[in-house]
Formats: structure tokens, C-alpha cells, sequence
């Protein structure tokens, strides 16, 4: 098992974060099996891309919200973690208060 759980969608609310408020995170380690998907599907070019964080923030996103980890940005990032056999990654982690 790579992930806790494969999810659609984000049942969180709405946080309205930037990617330069994300940045302002320090990254922490995650253990690949606490982690809930927000996304079902993945593009496999994305996935095998040399240069697939090139754009994007070096960290993945994760939201921790009523005692879960939700990987909202990263997925591709998190699975290429998986294939290399490490079982953390070190990510982003905005914590919600419960509501």
C-alpha cells in the first residue's frame, strides 16, 4: 500500500492559500501511507518527466484537517518517492483548525 487512502477531491475547506504563502511553509517529513489523494487520476507523461517540478514548488502540499493528511499537490511527486522505494517525503503542511 503507497497511500492511506485514494480520494477525489477535497473535502477540507476552502484554505485560499498562494504558492508564495505555500512557500513561507517549512517543509516537513510525511510518511507516503498517511496520506489521503485528493486526485483519483494521474498523468503518466507527468510522471516520467525529467523536469515535472521545473514549475512547480519543490515540496509537496499536504493539508492536515481533522486528524487526516491530505495530499493536495504532489501526486506525481509522492508515486516517483514510491517507485524509488522510500516510504517519507518531505512536504508542505498546512494544518486547518477543525470546524
Amino acid at each position: 500500500m503507497i497511500f492511506k487512502l485514494v480520494g477525489d477531491g477535497r473535502p477540507y475547506p476552502e484554505h485560499g492559500l498562494t504558492h508564495r504563502e505555500w512557500a513561507q511553509i517549512p517543509p516537513r517529513q510525511v510518511r507516503l501511507d498517511s496520506l489521503v489523494t485528493t486526485k483519483a487520476m494521474l498523468d503518466l507523461h507527468s510522471l516520467l518527466a525529467a523536469d515535472s517540478t521545473f514549475y512547480g514548488d519543490l515540496f509537496p502540499h499536504v493539508v492536515q484537517w481533522q486528524g487526516e493528511l491530505y495530499l493536495e499537490d504532489g501526486l506525481h511527486r509522492a508515486l516517483r518517492a514510491a517507485l524509488h522505494q522510500r516510504s517519507i517525503l518531505h512536504a508542505r503542511v498546512l494544518e486547518l483548525p477543525a470546524s
